[in-house]
């Protein structure tokens, strides 16, 4: 069965009070049992921007790949696949270790995934913070609708609407993998996070 979930309103990133967003929690194994890991994540809104708050907490915090071509899924690694256009499957996937190194895709598939190199870094453009504590770490970024309409010029998150969207939780390069979903990832092949079809559903309420 297909998770929904709703995108709240807020006032502004300044008003965000955390423990009003709904947690989703990323626990649903793909291919492999979590080793003591558990992850979540929370999303809002404003007029101009997402917000997005993505936990893990795990034993093993692996953070090695660094720089604009960095690979953060080999490391600990929290991600958000959307769809941006109704009946459209072009996705954009941010995916961020704890050193903030993102890889930032967009396309319809695995197999027409191209890679975006903002001139600006992550942490100017999509205002990231990271926060390590024991145990853990957590990951604050906001997605402006300025970036998404450069590709979606029709984007409009209206009341009422909706896009699909899953949230993951992976480590390939650890001692122990593991590939986490918020959405259950459906298919034999393995962990394909780059697959519209197993998103959720997130609400503009």
């Amino acid at each position: 069965m297909m998770k929904q979930a709703d995108i709240l309103p807020v006032a502004s990133q300044a008003a965000i009070d955390w423990s009003a967003i709904p947690l989703l929690n990323i626990d649903c194994p793909a291919l492999t049992e979590p080793w003591n890991v558990a992850a979540s994540a929370q999303i809002c809104r404003d007029g101009e921007a997402f917000f997005l708050r993505l936990s893990a907490c795990e034993d093993e915090i692996r953070a090695v790949e660094k720089g604009p071509l960095g690979m953060p899924c080999r490391d600990s690694c929290l991600e958000f696949f959307f769809c941006p256009g109704e009946g459209d499957n072009r996705y954009f996937n941010f995916e961020f270790n704890p050193n903030g190194c993102l890889f930032l895709g967009f396309g319809s598939g695995i197999g027409d995934q191209t890679r975006l190199l903002p001139a600006q870094p992550p942490e100017a453009l999509f205002d990231l913070k990271i926060h390590m504590g024991s145990g853990g770490w957590e990951i604050r970024f906001q997605i402006p609708f300025a970036f998404i309409r450069r590709f979606f010029p029709d984007f409009l998150p209206a009341v009422g609407k909706s896009m699909r969207a899953n949230f993951y939780k992976c480590a390939e390069c650890t001692r122990r993998p593991h590939y986490l979903a918020w959405n259950p990832v459906t298919g034999s092949e393995g962990p394909v996070f780059h697959a519209p079809r197993d998103f959720g559903i997130l609400r503009f309420v």
